[in-house]
């Protein structure tokens, strides 16, 4: 077995296991700060995926002999927490805008961890890990869909590198990139 795909296999499963729980924590507090039904229902849908996502991670992990790390795990709930709160005090766009910046990251991280898993001939994670990149995908483009047109996306999406007019071509470039 290839120890340096094994190695970064791991590494990201770990970043990967703490962020989820970082991740629906957040999605908890902003579905509770969200005033329209059919947005607040879909990021509570958004939020059980992301537990599905850490389970299947934590199993991964598990198989390769590994384990979450501890500090990691306690930084990201105290973030996703503080997040989950910032959700009530700072209006509907930030939220919605840096959830679909972080989902972007969160499909490349699934990717390269595909690559990984292909690399080391595990097929289960690979097809495990493309689904989650997927499903990290679409919440990426509800986020986008959503700040689409807000009169603050040309100044953020500046800064933060995501939102940009062309960044729905970015996400249909990834499935390209796959392959699919």
């Amino acid at each position: 077995m290839d120890t340096s795909h094994r190695r970064r296999l791991i590494l990201i499963l770990q970043r990967a296991y703490s962020g989820e729980l970082g991740a629906a924590l957040a999605y908890r507090g902003h579905w509770k700060s969200v005033k329209d039904t059919s947005e607040r229902e879909y990021i509570q849908t958004i939020e059980q995926e992301e537990w599905i996502h850490r389970r299947r991670v934590g199993e991964m992990l598990t198989s390769l002999g590994s384990a979450p790390v501890r500090f990691k795990e306690i930084r990201l709930w105290i973030t996703g927490r503080t997040i989950g709160l910032a959700c009530h005090l700072i209006g509907w766009f930030l939220p919605m805008y840096f959830a679909g910046r972080i989902e972007s990251s969160n499909v490349e991280e699934y990717l390269a961890a595909a690559r990984h898993a292909r690399a080391l001939s595990l097929a289960e994670f690979e097809s495990d890990l493309l689904h989650m990149a997927e499903v990290e995908r679409q919440h990426e483009k509800f986020f986008l869909e959503k700040v689409a047109g807000h009169w603050m996306l040309p100044l953020v999406a500046k800064f933060f590198k995501w939102g940009l007019p062309d960044s729905a071509s970015l996400i249909s470039d990834k499935n390209t990139e796959r392959g699919d």
